[in-house]
C-alpha cells in the first residue's frame, strides 16, 4: 500500500461516508444527467414532508439543508444532496470488488468503504467540472438556473479551488492502493474532465459517461488483486457501460425539450420513437457481458438465477416506459439502483456459500 497518511485519510472520511450512503435513500434525490461523470443533474421537485406532515429527516437532503449556511452551496454544488448518481458510480465498484473476494470470504470492508469515499468525492468533483463548463446553459433553463454557480453563489474562482480540494482529497484515497491501481485510477481522469463537454459535440454523450461512471468495474478488481484480469474485468466493465446507456438515456428523455432548444445533443434526441430498440439492444448486450464474467470467474447457479432476475427487470421496464412522460422516466430510471444494489448484495452471497 502507497502513503500511510493516505490510509488515515481514508479512515477519517470512511464513517462518515457510510453515514452520508445509508441516509442517502431518500426519494428526494436524483442523478444529475449532465454530471461529471453523470449524476449531475437536478432533481426536478426536492421532496418535503408528505400530507402527512411527516418530513425525511434522514435524508441526504436533510442532511444538507441542516448544515452551516455558507457551506450549504458547496455541498449542493457536490450534489451531496442528490447521491443517487454518487450510487450509480459505486456500485460498480462493489460488483468487481465482490467477485475479487476469495471463495467464502466477504468482500474486503476497508476497499469498499474507501471506493465509497472516492465514489464520493470523484462524483462531487465531476459535477463541479460540469458546472464550471455549463454555467451559461444553466442560467437559461429552469430546471437548472439555481444550481450554485449558474445563481451566482459561488463564484468561478471558489469553484477552482473547491475543486482543487476535492481532487487532492480523491487523490489521497488512491495512493492508498497498489502501484497498478494508482496509475488505473489516474488514467480515468481525462475522462471525468471532458465527459461534460461531449453533449455539445456528440449525441453520445451518455457513451462518455459510460466510460467514465464504470471505470470502477477496473479499479475495484486490481486493488483487490493487484493487477485486472482482462477475462473478468473487461465484460463487466462493458456490462456497466451498456447499462449506463440504458438508464441515462431514460434519464435523458427528461430533458430533451430543454436540450433541443439550448444546442445541446442526447442519446434521446438520437433515438426518438427507436429509443426502446436501441434500449433493448443495450440490454441483450448488458445480460450477455455479466455472463461471460460468470464464465470467467466460475460463478455458480445462484448468479445466473439473479442475472436472469436482472433481464427480466430490464425487459418490463423498457415494455412499460413512456419516453413522453418525464415522471415515468424518473421512476423507471431509479429502479436501476435498487436493481443492482440486490444483484451485488447476491453476489456476494454467493461468494460465501462457494468452497475454499
Amino acid at each position: 500500500m502507497l502513503g500511510a497518511g493516505g490510509a488515515g485519510l481514508a479512515r477519517g472520511l470512511r464513517a462518515v461516508t457510510q453515514a452520508w450512503l445509508r441516509g442517502s435513500r431518500g426519494r428526494s434525490v436524483v442523478l444529475a444527467r449532465a454530471a461529471g461523470p453523470p449524476g449531475t443533474g437536478d432533481s426536478r421537485r426536492r421532496a418535503g414532508p408528505g400530507p402527512g406532515g411527516r418530513g425525511l429527516s434522514l435524508s441526504a437532503a436533510a442532511v444538507v439543508e441542516a448544515a452551516p449556511r455558507p457551506v450549504q452551496p458547496y455541498l449542493r454544488l457536490m450534489r451531496l444532496d442528490k447521491p443517487i448518481g454518487t450510487w450509480l458510480l459505486y456500485l460498480p465498484c462493489t460488483w468487481s470488488i465482490g467477485l475479487a473476494a476469495e471463495p467464502g470470504c466477504f468482500p474486503d470492508w476497508y476497499m469498499l468503504s474507501l471506493f465509497g469515499t472516492g465514489a464520493v468525492l470523484m462524483r462531487g468533483a465531476g459535477c463541479t467540472i460540469n458546472d464550471m463548463w455549463d454555467r451559461d446553459y444553466d442560467k437559461k433553463v429552469t430546471r437548472t438556473a439555481n444550481r450554485p454557480i449558474a445563481a451566482g453563489d459561488i463564484s468561478t474562482f471558489r469553484s477552482f479551488v473547491f475543486l482543487g480540494g476535492q481532487l487532492t482529497l480523491a487523490l489521497g484515497v488512491l495512493l492508498c492502493l497498489n502501484y497498478y491501481s494508482v496509475a488505473l485510477g489516474a488514467a480515468s481522469l481525462l475522462l471525468v474532465i471532458t465527459y461534460p463537454l461531449m453533449k455539445r459535440v456528440t449525441y453520445w454523450p451518455q457513451l462518455a459517461l459510460g466510460l467514465a461512471f464504470n471505470w470502477g468495474a477496473l479499479l475495484g478488481w486490481s486493488a483487490v488483486k493487484g493487477s485486472c484480469d482482462p477475462s473478468v474485468c473487461l465484460p463487466l466493465y462493458f456490462s456497466g457501460i451498456m447499462w449506463t446507456l440504458i438508464y441515462d438515456t431514460i434519464y435523458a428523455h427528461q430533458d430533451k425539450k430543454d436540450d433541443a432548444l439550448i444546442g445541446l445533443k442526447s442519446t434521446a434526441l438520437w433515438f426518438r420513437e427507436d429509443t426502446k430498440q436501441w434500449l433493448s439492444g443495450f440490454s441483450v448486450a448488458m445480460v450477455g457481458a455479466l455472463s461471460l464474467v460468470g464464465v470467467s470467474s466460475e460463478q455458480t447457479a445462484p448468479y445466473y438465477a439473479a442475472l436472469a432476475a436482472v433481464g427480466a427487470h430490464l425487459a418490463r421496464q423498457i415494455y412499460t416506459l413512456d419516453i413522453h412522460r418525464p415522471e415515468d422516466c424518473w421512476d423507471k430510471f431509479t429502479s436501476n439502483r435498487t436493481l443492482m444494489k440486490v444483484m451485488e448484495q447476491i453476489s456476494v452471497s454467493i461468494k460465501l456459500l462457494q468452497p475454499l
